[in-house]
């Protein structure tokens, strides 16, 4: 047979529910920002990706300038943040076309910048968008400061 002990009165345990919802619910609260922000980012890439898509796609036509495609990307970054916070380059794409290209070992920071109307048929030209992490960033970025978010697309000149 079993012997009942006596429970510990409610009183001893009084405070103990209140400490484990506080730090359950700020872990809680931190996990769902980390959500939000790294959404946020991913949506800011796709923004990037796709004005410079589009940019790129206005830029293939014969006769238009480097600085018509700058303002096309420019009026697609207005619709959903600030094209003063966003570098726009037109660069030369024709590294992608030379038989030594590796992309192991690709730095896209040598790209050079070009004219559009300059280009020939069939050269292919790269239109990056970056914007730094810290001017997008719905929380201040404490340890990801310094990074740089960006989207390009490359296309062949008409």
């Amino acid at each position: 047979m079993r012997i009942l002990t006596p429970r510990k009165s409610e009183k001893a345990r009084s405070g103990a529910v209140l400490v484990e919802f506080a730090l359950v619910s700020s872990l809680f609260v931190v996990f769902l920002a980390m959500i939000l922000e790294v959404s946020h980012v991913y949506l800011v890439i796709n923004t990037l990706n796709a004005s410079a898509k589009r940019a790129a796609r206005f830029g293939v036509v014969e006769g238009v300038t480097s600085a018509q495609t700058i303002a096309k990307a420019n009026s697609y970054l207005t619709k959903s943040l600030s094209p003063a916070t966003a570098t726009v380059s037109v660069l030369d794409g024709s590294v992608f076309d030379s038989p030594n290209y590796n992309a192991d070992t690709f730095d896209s920071s040598t790209l050079t910048a070009v004219e559009l109307s300059d280009l020939e048929t069939r050269d292919l030209f790269v239109v990056r968008v970056t914007v730094p992490y810290d001017q997008v960033a719905l929380i201040p970025p404490i340890w990801l400061d310094g990074l740089t978010l960006s989207g390009q697309s490359v296309m062949r000149h008409e």
